[in-house]
């Protein structure tokens, strides 16, 4: 707001850089790590003709740390980091101990999809899904047939 000047013209002077220091501090989300994705992963998404393709980046995870889940209509990737590290001197005193814990989520909201073929590997750090989409039931085309009814019903009606 303070840091606009019509033309693209700035003014370096000391009131300009104290209202530019303003603007960052007062423009600056301060509760940005509590909401924002920090704890999301990177997806890419594809549709073939038959299935979706999800490819997730969960780089450091094993597959034991990573749960999918469908149930309707929301497909959910989940990954849990549950990592303790420490360091001691000679002594056995604690010299640094780092914990990192974190669950990782994504959902994705999917309908008409085989659930019961869904595949999943992880190779390299990428979880990749195959989420095959439900085969369409084949419309039927009916026949009309003519006269409306059957011919003896007409005669006894007459």
């Amino acid at each position: 707001m303070f840091d606009l000047v019509p033309f693209g013209k700035r003014r370096d002077d000391a009131f300009g850089m104290l209202a530019k220091s303003l603007n960052e501090v007062f423009n600056d989300d301060f509760f940005a790590p509590l909401t924002s994705n920090a704890l999301s992963f990177r997806t890419d998404i594809r549709e073939r003709e038959g299935a979706y393709l999800i490819e997730a980046e969960l780089p450091g995870f094993r597959k034991e740390e990573i749960d999918i889940d469908y149930s309707s209509p929301y497909l959910t990737i989940k990954a849990v980091r549950k990592e303790e590290n420490s360091e001691e001197n000679k002594e056995h005193q604690m010299v640094r101990r780092e914990r990192r814990y974190g669950e990782y989520v994504r959902r994705f909201y999917v309908q008409d999809i085989a659930e019961e073929d869904i595949r999943a590997s992880l190779k390299d750090g990428v979880l990749s899904l195959e989420v095959p989409k439900r085969q369409k039931a084949q419309g039927k085309r009916i026949e009309i047939q003519d006269g409306g009814g059957n011919t003896s019903d007409q005669q006894k009606l007459q």
